[in-house]
Order: C-alpha cells, then structure tokens, then sequence
C-alpha cells in the first residue's frame, strides 16, 4: 500500500465552502495514469491535482497534471491555485515563487500579499457563428459566441445582463452534443456592483455540469472584456452557487490571475500497489 498526503482546498475564496475545491496530491513517483483517474474519481470533485517533485529540472520545481472524475486536462486554474497555497504552506514555506512544468508549458505563481498570483496563457477570442440548437440547450440564446483558436475547447457565450447569466439552466446531455466544448457563460457586471464581469461554465463533455470557478475559462473571458470595456485591470466573480472571485491583469503574452486560497481538509489517501 502506498499512502499519499491529500488536501483539499477552497480556490477562489477567502473562507471555507466558497470558491473551487480541489484536491492536492503530493506525490513521490510518478503513478499509473489510471491511478491518478481512479483517485480523482474516488475523490469527486472537479479537479483532483497531483504534484511531482523536478529536483533535476532547471525550469521547473513540480510537475503538475490535473484530472477531473472522467479525463485528464490541459489546463486548469483552481487546481493550480490549489497546488500552489499547498506548495507554499506545507512543502516548501520559505519560497516566493513556484514553478509547475505542464500539459499548458510551465505556470508561475507567486504570492501576491494573501493572494496568489498565476501567470497563464492569453487567448483571444473571436466571433463565430452560433451552432444551431445551443442556445436552446443553454436555457437562453446568447448575443454573441466567441472561439480561440489558440485552444480549441471552450465557446465563449456573450449574455446582456448577469441577471440573465444567474438564470440559466443548461440541459447538460444537450450540451454533450456539441462535444468537445466546454462554456464560458458570461456579461457584464450589474450597476452598481463591484465586478467587471461575471460568468458560469459548464463543461458536461469532462463529466462537470457546473464548475464552480475556472481560473482558466479567465484566459479567454479577460482578454475579452478587456477589450470592451476598455481596461487591462478587471474584477470578475463567477457567480455559481458557491461563487469566487478573480483579480485579473491582461497583459500582451499572459493573463495573471490572483486568488485566495481556504485549506478545509487534510489527510491520507491509501492506494493498493
């Protein structure tokens, strides 16, 4: 039997049962990847975060791969965000900055006051045509579907109000159809509120009806509404039912992207070798 730390940890929320959870695994050798899937299944959250210390490696301290229940993914924020505050708490204390060597290259993140701060791709968004039948399976049509082209995962769909996002309620086998998408449902921030924009995405494809909060479904929605809004420093909540908040600066090669993280749990994981 092989035992393995395991935290879990709030991304996203400066409290606990807000933002993502995810769960962390530091671990000593790289395992059989139906291991890790098996785990992260076990676990059931949207993201389960394996780390590997790189003593040999120059340009990185950890590999990090992330799985969901059902895949392995090519990038994720919260999980990132996670594997740092545990980096920074447990492993290593005394460093500022940590460097993971990824499916998406290598992503920095340094601490940021009580924030951590994640260097991640910028990927612009352009307009496509709406596929037939997705507004429906969304629960309202949207007014504009953006694509990158720089990663070919996620739609980006442009509502007229957050009241409207707040409302949706996507039919998830509906949505299935439309494979291998995953959705940014996003719109400005309400008068009066703090936020420059808010979003919801889903991504039923990854066996995750709704996810909490996405760091990075935030390479493509910052770039956007830095865009229309004109400023490069936003604010955005994503407004699911546990919610969390992003700090978001585009720059011209990378969108950082700053977090709170709650440590909520600790302990074991025990896989048969």
């Amino acid at each position: 039997m092989l035992d393995i730390p395991i935290f879990q940890v709030d991304a996203f929320s400066e409290k606990a049962f807000g933002g993502n959870p995810a769960a962390v695994c530091p671990i000593p050798i790289m395992l059989a990847e139906a291991v890790l899937q098996n785990i992260a299944a076990e676990n059931n959250l949207s993201e389960t975060a394996f780390l590997l210390p790189l003593a040999d490696d120059a340009d990185a301290d950890y590999l990090l791969r992330w799985f969901t229940p059902a895949v392995e993914v090519d990038l994720c924020g919260h999980a990132t965000l996670a594997s740092a505050h545990v980096v920074f708490t447990h492993l290593q204390p005394d460093i500022a900055e940590v460097r993971f060597s990824t499916r998406s290259g290598i992503l920095r993140v340094i601490r940021d006051g009580n924030r951590y701060r994640m260097s991640f791709p910028s990927l612009t968004p352009n307009p496509i045509d709406t596929p037939a039948g997705l507004g429906g399976a969304m629960g309202a049509d949207p007014t504009a579907v953006l694509k990158s082209d720089q990663a070919d995962r996620d739609l980006l769909l442009v509502y007229p109000d957050a009241a409207t996002v707040q409302s949706l309620t996507p039919d998830s086998s509906a949505l299935k159809a439309f494979a291998p998408y995953g959705f940014i449902a996003t719109a400005p921030g309400g008068e009066g509120e703090d936020e420059d924009f808010v979003s919801r995405c889903f991504f039923p494809n990854h066996g995750i009806a709704e996810d909490p909060v996405t760091g990075s479904a935030h390479c493509v929605s910052a770039p956007y509404w830095a865009g229309v809004l004109g400023k490069t420093e936003l604010f955005a909540r994503q407004i699911s039912a546990r919610g969390g908040d992003l700090w978001l600066s585009v720059k011209p090669d990378c969108v950082e992207i700053s977090g709170y993280a709650t440590e909520v749990m600790r302990g074991t994981f025990t896989v048969p070798e």
